[in-house]
């Protein structure tokens, strides 16, 4: 039975328009303005008063698993993250074991496949010495490589100056790099503990992993792609300081790319008195003048997606001292509904918002038959009422951790369903607890 969604408001592709979609099997099969003739052998859902966008692709979540599911797993947070709009994620290879090998991203795909709502791939992770794994990586399974140049988490630091050249030269598909120089955040932090010894605030976070350490780090990433030309994309950016370094433009014609996330359009050093190491995150939230440069470089195409780096940790481990803190936070079930709600405050266009969050990586990473609401395309839909209001609080908090940076936070919008490969998986609260999503394919 072929599934007919009527009379929603849909932005899709530069358009803003009324009219309905019909589902048949995993894909869209029409979107047109006029309904079909003969619509009672359909299954209908009205969709009056709601708007229809692409599902969400965000190209940068941690969901911690294998090794790290205290936190968080790809059960959980794939959950979360299709009650927020997200209907395909690219996970972060620093699980424990580390995703490093050929052999356990085909352990994660083997897991994702068990267990994940949305569909899904995982990046390969860079180290010093896995350059022959690497270059096994198939372009049209695996969404990229990526190489820590500045060490996050864990020992994936990619700091010897051969290896990074070789993997510049010789990656299979997409770079993307984590840039902080890891020096300079040393000598900050050293810096820091003689002042003010295991006192250090988390508003000294952004004095230690300063403007200059993402400068130095990014700049370096740009220069290895320019002259290697290859394809690299630079993850959530932080700084003013550092849009010099991009140029605008179609995505698809760029080599070099940028993203930038929610919470640094979001937050600003303001925050920190209030929310502390909830806001904690790795590049750091910096000024509010940073925050207004990264949103105006968005607008003007400098920077080409925007995701989450959603990366949970439990309360306590957020709320030790700083030395201790960890950092990081989980954002996907609220990361689409954040930025409706920036566009409600006319910061952003609501056509820009599904073009930086479902277009642009569809682009980017040249997803097949994702990322756009057309015929022929997987039936990857949401649906958001927004006149519909919410208030965030832990009651309606899906993440494992039980914690959000938004708790208290109201937002104007709701999501009420997600259609994942023609599948209605999230209805208003309810999910198809027995579906799962698929591997994402690179048209490469």
């Amino acid at each position: 039975m072929k599934t007919l969604i009527k009379n929603l408001r849909i932005i899709n592709d530069g358009s803003d328009f009324v009219g309905h979609i019909v589902i048949e099997g995993e894909f869209i099969n029409s979107i047109s303005d006029q309904l079909p003739k003969d619509i009672s052998s359909y299954n209908i859902i009205e969709g009056e008063g709601k708007v229809a966008i692409p599902g969400v692709i965000d190209d940068q979540v941690h969901f911690r698993e294998p090794g790290l599911t205290y936190k968080g797993g790809i059960y959980s947070e794939s959950r979360a993250a299709v009650a927020g709009g997200i209907t395909s994620f690219m996970e972060m290879p620093n699980t424990n074991p580390q995703t490093t090998t050929q052999d356990a991203l085909k352990q994660k795909l083997e897991i994702g496949a068990e267990k994940s709502f949305a569909n899904y791939s995982f990046y390969l992770g860079a180290t010093n010495d896995n350059l022959a794994e690497i270059i096994k990586t198939d372009p049209k399974n695996v969404c990229g490589i990526k190489v820590f140049m500045g060490a996050s988490t864990g020992n994936m630091l990619v700091d010897d100056e051969k290896t990074l050249e070789r993997i510049f030269s010789e990656a299979p598909c997409l770079i993307a790099t984590h840039c902080e120089d890891e020096t300079t955040i040393r000598s900050n932090l050293e810096k820091y503990k003689s002042q003010f010894g295991e006192n250090i605030l988390p508003k000294h976070h952004p004095l230690i992993r300063s403007e200059e350490a993402c400068y130095i780090s990014s700049s370096k990433a740009i220069e290895l792609a320019t002259k290697h030309g290859s394809k690299l994309h630079v993850l959530h950016l932080s700084t003013e300081k550092e849009m010099s370094l991009f140029s605008s433009g179609a995505i698809q014609e760029k080599k070099i790319t940028a993203e930038v996330c929610v919470h640094h359009l979001w937050f600003d050093e303001s925050y920190y008195e209030k929310l502390g190491n909830k806001i904690r995150w790795n590049p750091a939230i910096k000024k509010a003048s940073d925050k207004d440069a990264l949103l105006k470089a968005l607008i003007n195409d400098k920077l080409d997606v925007v995701a989450t780096d959603h990366a949970p940790h439990t309360i306590d481990e957020k709320m030790n001292a700083y030395l201790n803190s960890a950092s990081g936070g989980p954002l996907v079930q609220h990361s689409l509904i954040a930025m409706l709600e920036m566009a409600n405050q006319n910061k952003i266009d609501l056509k820009t918002v599904v073009e930086k969050m479902c277009h642009a990586p569809a682009k980017l990473f040249q997803v097949n038959k994702r990322g756009y609401l057309k015929e022929g395309y997987y039936a990857d839909i949401v649906l958001v009422d927004l006149q519909k209001s919410q208030t965030i609080s832990s009651n309606n908090i899906l993440y494992k951790c039980g914690w959000s940076p938004f708790e208290g936070q109201s937002f104007g919008s709701t999501i009420t369903h997600t259609f994942i490969n023609g599948a209605m998986v999230y209805n208003n609260g309810e999910f198809k607890e027995d579906f799962r999503g698929k591997a994402l394919t690179f048209d490469r």
